[in-house]
């Protein structure tokens, strides 16, 4: 098999230029990335048209990230069995006309729905095309290659708030799917003309394997009961509500179930063997905690500036965004240095800049301003291209050619699941030491503290000015100092919480050193995706 693998990857290269293949299947993958946050802004305007209450609305975010995360770990199993070109143009007709049906969808329950269907579809996107990537460029060429695909699944979701603001202040939320239809069907027919299987998968699909079922729906209600945790977790106040429980219950009995089938079953959904190569175990360690960084900053960031500093979701998004320009300029040059440095090296580096980024937002306060959030999302986007593409190039290391569809799957779903923890621990942590921050802070707002007493006496007597009488001034000034109280008390625990990050953030800097460093001019070693 071995040999075959190489005979493969030497002898075959597909008739289109590579970069137009790369740009191509590049489109839908950014499609699908910017869905995962461009309507997180949105969820006002829908429930609102859709008579609906905002928590019911948030079930148009679940809905997607839920069916995404089911079909990511299994989509490696479907291209090998139908072909990867025709698995990968089905996600992206079902996804365009998903979106459609999302545009058009008259009440909520219905708009969840095509969201379900859009979600899936989305999953089977960018475990393909890193395969696609892995297959059509040689191992010397593939660091450039992953680096147009970086650009994508990073800057995608970061651009989703931004553009979602504006599309809602200047259309209808509709617009918000409608965007994905031109960019599908130009995706679909560039793919038809220009994509191809290479000969092994065509090998591949002659063997009659069975269909391991029970494998299948272990891992949909595992992933299923997983995510809803995550999403729901915090808003239901955890192990407190019922639902949470049985979620996580359902979850463990699945999993547990499902370890055990996957590794006694001739052919599995999820080939669980791959994890005994240290680089794969290994990278997706990696991987996942980028996922944390990356989506929790992108959370941290906006949600301060919008909770205590007042700032709109379009102002908030906008310091985000501009993060994209450094990663616009930046992973083409990551892309260039990944073949002459050890990749071990670069990821250290990576979580170095990223350690770093996350340490000059320990200084997170009220008197912050526009240009320094600014900085501190594009100090840490500065990272994420020297973790991006190395990680894939050190994760391909040793597995055969064949395996390229499974672990790409397996990847991409240690990046989200790693996002949707971080952001669960993040919103978690923030809540939590809120409260803490809160209760120290009003143990001094009492009569016969001086500051406090001072202090509103001070506000008091500016109310009496504006012609309130003494008792309502006194009243007004009380409810001033509990907001600032309640704002300092957020400020504090953002600066615990980004110290948290800080700390497992430098945690991670040895760690790619536990992995084997691809040999030099090897052509059976294939990225992770």
């Amino acid at each position: 098999m071995a040999a075959a693998t190489l005979t493969f990857h030497d002898t075959w290269r597909p008739k289109a230029n590579p970069w137009v293949i790369a740009i191509t299947v590049t489109l839908a993958t950014f499609m699908e990335a910017l869905d995962t946050s461009i309507v997180n802004v949105a969820m006002g305007h829908v429930a609102g048209t859709l008579s609906a209450s905002r928590d019911e609305a948030t079930w148009v975010l679940t809905s997607y990230l839920v069916a995404n995360a089911v079909v990511l770990p299994i989509s490696g199993w479907i291209a090998n069995r139908i072909g990867r070109k025709r698995f990968y143009m089905s996600c992206v007709f079902l996804f365009t006309l998903a979106s459609l049906l999302c545009g058009i969808a008259p009440s909520l329950g219905m708009l969840v729905f095509f969201r379900v269907l859009q979600g899936a579809a989305g999953g089977g996107l960018q475990p393909s095309e890193q395969a696609i990537l892995a297959d059509t460029f040689p191992p010397e060429k593939r660091s450039m290659a992953f680096a147009v695909y970086g650009m994508a699944v990073v800057m995608a979701p970061a651009l989703g708030p931004t553009v979602g603001g504006w599309i809602v202040d200047n259309a209808s939320w509709r617009w918000l799917f409608f965007l994905n239809i031109p960019v599908g069907i130009l995706s679909l027919i560039l793919t038809q003309r220009l994509v191809e299987d290479p000969p092994y998968l065509a090998e591949r699909r002659k063997k009659k394997e069975g269909i391991d079922y029970w494998g299948l729906g272990l891992l949909i209600v595992f992933i299923g009961a997983l995510q809803m945790l995550l999403d729901k977790g915090q808003e239901d106040d955890w192990f407190s509500s019922n639902f949470i429980v049985t979620a996580a219950v359902v979850g463990l009995i699945a999993f547990a179930f499902f370890l055990y089938r996957e590794l006694n079953v001739e052919h599995p959904i999820v080939d669980l063997r791959l994890f005994k190569r240290r680089n794969i175990a290994m990278t997706q360690i990696v991987m996942f905690m980028v996922g944390a960084s990356l989506y929790s900053s992108t959370v941290l960031i906006p949600q301060y500036l919008q909770e205590v500093m007042g700032y709109s979701a379009r102002q908030a998004g906008m310091a985000v965004s501009t993060g994209g320009l450094v990663l616009m300029f930046l992973f083409p040059v990551a892309g260039m240095l990944a073949p002459k440095f050890d990749p071990r090296k670069l990821v250290a580096i990576g979580f170095c800049i990223t350690t770093y980024g996350l340490l000059r937002m320990t200084n997170i306060n009220q008197q912050i301003n526009f240009g320094l959030a600014v900085s501190w999302r594009a100090v840490i986007a500065i990272g994420l291209p020297f973790l991006f593409i190395p990680i894939n190039t050190l994760c391909y290391a040793g597995v055969p050619q064949e395996k390229n569809n499974e672990v790409s799957g397996l990847t991409a779903l240690s990046r989200n699941v790693g996002g949707s923890v971080g952001i669960s621990f993040v919103t978690t942590l923030l809540s939590r030491l809120s409260q803490r921050h809160q209760a120290m802070l009003i143990s001094h707002a009492v009569t016969g503290n001086t500051a406090f007493d001072r202090i509103r006496a001070a506000l008091a007597a500016a109310w009496t000015r504006q012609g309130w009488s003494g008792p309502d001034s006194t009243l007004h000034a009380g409810a001033q100092i509990y907001g600032m109280l309640q704002s300092q008390a957020r400020t504090l625990a953002y600066v615990d919480v980004i110290w948290i990050l800080v700390a497992l953030t430098g945690l991670l800097i040895p760690l790619p050193f536990l992995m084997n460093r691809p040999k030099k001019g090897t052509r059976s070693a294939e990225p992770v995706h």
